[in-house]
């Protein structure tokens, strides 16, 4: 594939991964607040909406609203910048760009509802019986995507960087 055909094909799947978290947030938040829990799949999946001010899993929920503004959205601004960054210096490539581009795909449109709102929208649920995640949204799935996939590319020699 061609350079810009590999710069396109990274567009497309930042665009797609943000769009779709947009269009299952504005989902939730149509059908799923102030609405009961829903059950799919003998209760392996649930749809529950839920606003976190926090973090993974809320946490941070509870620090002042000006700590939180300053390290969720501050310190995630900085982050996914330093991530591109390196990214960029260190002419990433293959699998551990597609990585990096899932993590800040993901992570800018968490960003985005931060910023808007002041919260993140999650609202999936899986498990089975009492073992379960906490509730999380497309763009989380995004960013531990993203981050298996620069995880397991560093254990690749030569994969994660080429200098």
């Amino acid at each position: 594939m061609s350079r810009i055909g590999k710069r396109l094909a990274l567009l497309v799947l930042i665009m797609a991964t943000v769009g779709c978290d947009r269009v299952t947030k504005r989902f939730a938040a149509a059908s799923l607040a102030d609405s009961p829990t829903r059950s799919f799949m003998a209760d392996t999946v649930r749809l529950e909406y839920v606003e976190n001010a926090g973090a993974f899993l809320g946490l941070g929920s509870g620090w002042p609203a000006e700590v939180r503004t300053g390290f969720f959205i501050l310190g995630n601004g900085l982050l996914l910048f330093a991530m591109v960054v390196a990214a960029l210096r260190r002419h990433w490539a293959g699998p551990a760009l597609v990585g990096v581009a899932l993590f800040v795909a993901g992570g800018a449109s968490n960003l985005v509802d931060r910023v808007s709102r002041g919260h993140v929208i999650d609202f999936i649920n899986v498990g089975v019986g009492p073992l379960r995640t906490g509730i999380f949204n497309v763009a989380d799935m995004a960013i531990m995507l993203g981050a298996a996939i620069l995880v397991l590319a560093a254990f690749r020699p030569g994969e994660a960087a080429r200098t």
